[in-house]
């Protein structure tokens, strides 16, 4: 049965990238920050971490917000089965970067929608392959004196000045290396019942 009432839309992050994104839908809606530790698992691959992650935050507002749909995600860049998270500091993204020139990488990028009133739960995982050149030393410190992306998985934006460490990107939805894929997340909101046009 297709809920006929407009509920309200949380996201349930303090990303700045997913805000933005989400903002592109010209939807009202609010944030709300999950209480999800967001350690790995043992012998957890990046694509499990980040389905699992995805699937907690929105469980976790959602719990918050029963009457809410909320949109729950998560990002772990994949180097061969190793997770790279976001760095945090300048030596930590100067390793990654070191570590991830010249090979591909797979961002996985999960997103949950759900609301605990209509019991309604998705998640769907986009998965975007990334080139990295082959970066010399001084390029990797100067991408990063640039934009301290930090706060980033893999330490590269590609909504900025990171598309200049890269060959190419090989994907379905050029949003979901940003944060939150955003077609999937479509099919999601509609499927939850909300109206988007």
């Amino acid at each position: 049965m297709i809920d006929t009432i407009q509920r309200k839309l949380v996201l349930g992050s303090t990303s700045p990238y997913r805000r933005q994104l989400l903002e592109r839908l010209r939807l009202p809606f609010s944030v709300a920050a999950p209480d999800v530790d967001e350690a790995r698992l043992a012998s957890e691959t990046p694509q499990a971490m980040a389905c699992r992650l995805a699937l907690a935050k929105a469980k976790v507002v959602a719990a918050q917000f029963p009457a809410c749909i909320v949109i729950g995600s998560d990002q772990v860049a994949d180097l061969q089965g190793e997770a790279l998270g976001k760095p945090g500091d300048h030596v930590r993204a100067v390793a990654q970067l070191q570590k991830m020139r010249g090979q591909t990488v797979i961002f996985q990028t999960a997103v949950a929608v759900a609301c605990l009133e209509t019991g309604f739960l998705q998640m769907d995982l986009a998965q975007v392959k990334v080139k990295f050149r082959e970066l010399s030393d001084p390029e990797i410190e100067a991408y990063l004196r640039a934009e301290t992306p930090y706060d980033c998985a893999g330490s590269a934006k590609s909504e900025g000045l990171g598309i200049a460490l890269l060959e190419s990107i090989d994907n379905d939805d050029p949003t979901a290396l940003v944060g939150l894929p955003l077609i999937r997340t479509c099919q999601m909101l509609r499927a939850a019942g909300l109206k988007l046009l």
